[in-house]
């Protein structure tokens, strides 16, 4: 079946049920969308059998649905009505959601359903809801809307309650922090996460904050800054506190965007960051009670698992020093088998976009993130004395992919989207991926994942190398998985000649050609994109990183700019 999407970004959900409804055989085009006059071009340019609209803010024309069957993804159940319907499962605190796939009509949300999931809602946020438990069901929902399309069966009319809800706005949002528990903080700043964030009063401006974490072992005046970790700080409720790793300062109307960035940074960069402690994390959480911190390390057995959670996938210069020391200090562990990865949610998208646009000087930002990153994944690629595991967990593009690829094996859950490629942002690439890119997937897969710049599914990815293994689980179960598999993995007795040949293979590599000889080639194309003002990557990072709208026409079109994961 010829099944083209139609979007208002070619955002995480669009990219997985394309991809996967590929795996299933169809032809399936993407055309983003912004307006109802771009769907009517989409689809008499592409004629197809059937529209299905996996996130769209366009109203489909009626001489469109009317004369083709149109498909909308809403992310919520049957009777639910609106545009803010995860806002308000988050806010007020169901615990099952659901993903209703609708057939397009005259009135919003209200067509005949064609399938519909139902999934856990866990106490995490709105981007990584929509990217895990909902982005599974709505693929299962809409699977089998494609299933009796093509059987030929008809919609069932809406039944039952119906709810329709406004636009979560701002002013719902609002927090009381000399009233609000931490729980209704943290609920209020899930339901922001990572769109819109929540505006509030901070230090004298206005600020979107994004992220929350629970904080039972500091205490202050409510509303007051305590401390800072890792980039974040930490801001007291009145019977806690919360971390939050992200601000972005609040712009007039027609100025332009402000750039998302970690906590500190951001309070740095207005000339309103406090002296305020650096908060070491609890050596043992679990006798502190609830504490955040976005580098982990535990071990069970044999096992290492280096775990890491960067808000958006992203790793600025600092995340890729922290990780890097955080490994080589796990290094040191009497460990035969090292996770790298193992949380649910995005695995890396590499270089921090937002921390180089927001810096003095893009270019030199830009240069120090690639090296650190670089660093990052030498060390992983020089691990000759155990093997290494990537565990991704969801999602993963650019240098992130190549992060991965330096490990002995990669595991993927069956969810996740990686995009190995820097095409869409006007990079050539490092990350040694002239190294590992074409060792996992031979030279000519290697040059067209590159030159064509498509999405992978888990399944597609396994198929041709990238990955070594699908792990079939929910997001929720997948650490205590890869930690399963990866005890089995120490237990098995060819561990020991498997790291004995790992090394002696590095050796001879070395000998022939040297990893240093792979990063001076990429480096010196990446300095010249860098320090060319010209270059479309400044532009690319821009339109990117100040949200500045997207056009219409096929993420697939040369030069196009097309969302990756690090989009919700």
């Amino acid at each position: 079946m010829r099944i083209l999407l139609i979007a208002g970004s070619y955002n995480s959900l669009t990219q997985r049920v394309r991809v996967e409804l590929q795996d299933r055989g169809h032809a399936v085009p993407v055309e983003v969308t912004p307006d109802g006059a771009a769907v009517r071009d989409a689809v008499v340019r592409h004629a197809p059998d059937l529209v299905v609209a996996p996130m769209l803010k366009a109203v489909v024309p009626r001489d469109v649905w009317s004369r083709h069957l149109c498909l909308i993804v809403h992310p919520g159940p049957v009777g639910d009505r609106g545009p803010s319907s995860l806002d308000w499962a988050i806010h007020d605190g169901a615990a099952e959601w659901g993903v209703t796939v609708l057939q397009a009509d005259e009135e919003m949300d209200a067509g005949d359903v064609w399938a519909t999931a139902a999934f856990r809602v866990p106490d995490v946020a709105k981007s990584d809801l929509y990217r895990n438990e909902l982005s599974d069901a709505a693929v299962a929902a809409v699977h089998l809307a494609v299933e009796r399309v093509a059987a030929g069966a008809t919609p069932r009319p809406q039944t039952g309650p119906v709810r329709a809800r406004p636009a979560f706005r701002q002013e719902q949002r609002r927090i009381s922090w000399d009233e609000d528990d931490t729980e209704t903080v943290l609920r209020a700043l899930r339901a922001a996460d990572s769109q819109p964030g929540l505006r509030d009063d901070l230090l004298g401006a206005e600020w979107f904050l994004h992220g929350g974490h629970a904080e039972d072992g500091l205490r202050g005046r409510p509303g007051d800054l305590l401390a800072t970790r890792a980039g974040a700080v930490c801001r007291a409720t009145v019977d806690g506190a919360v971390w939050i790793p992200e601000l972005r300062a609040r712009t007039r109307t027609g100025e332009e965007r402000a750039c998302k960035v970690p906590a500190t940074l951001a309070l740095a960069l207005a000339g309103r960051l406090p002296e305020l402690p650096e908060s070491p994390v609890p050596t043992h959480p679990s006798k502190a009670g609830r504490s955040w911190s976005d580098i982990r390390y535990r071990e069970q057995g044999p096992v290492g698992v280096l775990s890491f959670a960067f808000p958006g996938g992203a790793m600025s210069t600092d995340h890729c020093r922290r990780l890097r020391e955080a490994y080589e200090t796990a290094l040191g562990r009497p460990t035969s088998v090292l996770v790298l990865g193992g949380q649910r949610d995005f695995f890396s998208n590499g270089i921090h976009l937002n921390v180089i646009e927001a810096a003095a000087d893009p270019a030199a930002e830009s240069w120090a993130n690639i090296n650190a990153m670089n660093d990052l994944v030498e060390a992983v690629l020089t691990t000759t004395d155990r093997l290494v595991v990537s565990a991704i967990g969801g999602n993963a593009a650019a240098g992130g992919v190549m992060l991965a690829l330096a490990a002995d094996e990669v595991w993927c859950r069956s969810g996740s989207v990686l995009n190995p490629h820097y095409r869409r942002m006007g990079l050539y690439g490092s990350e040694y991926w002239t190294h590992t890119l074409p060792r996992k997937v031979g030279p000519a897969m290697a040059e067209r994942l590159i030159r064509n710049a498509p999405p992978v599914s888990a399944a597609a990815a396994q198929s041709m190398g990238l990955i070594d293994r699908i792990v079939e689980c929910g997001p929720d179960e997948f650490s205590a998985e890869i930690t399963r598999l990866a005890a089995r993995l120490a237990s098995h007795p060819g561990v020991a000649s498997r790291v004995a040949a790992k090394k002696a293979e590095h050796e001879r590599r070395e000998s022939t050609t040297p990893l240093a000889a792979h990063r001076e080639q990429e480096l010196s194309r990446m300095w010249g994109i860098f320090t060319d003002p010209t270059a479309p990557y400044h532009a690319l990072r821009r339109a990117f990183v100040r949200k500045e709208g997207p056009t219409a026409g096929s993420p697939d079109a040369p030069g196009a700019r097309a969302a990756g994961p690090t989009e919700r």
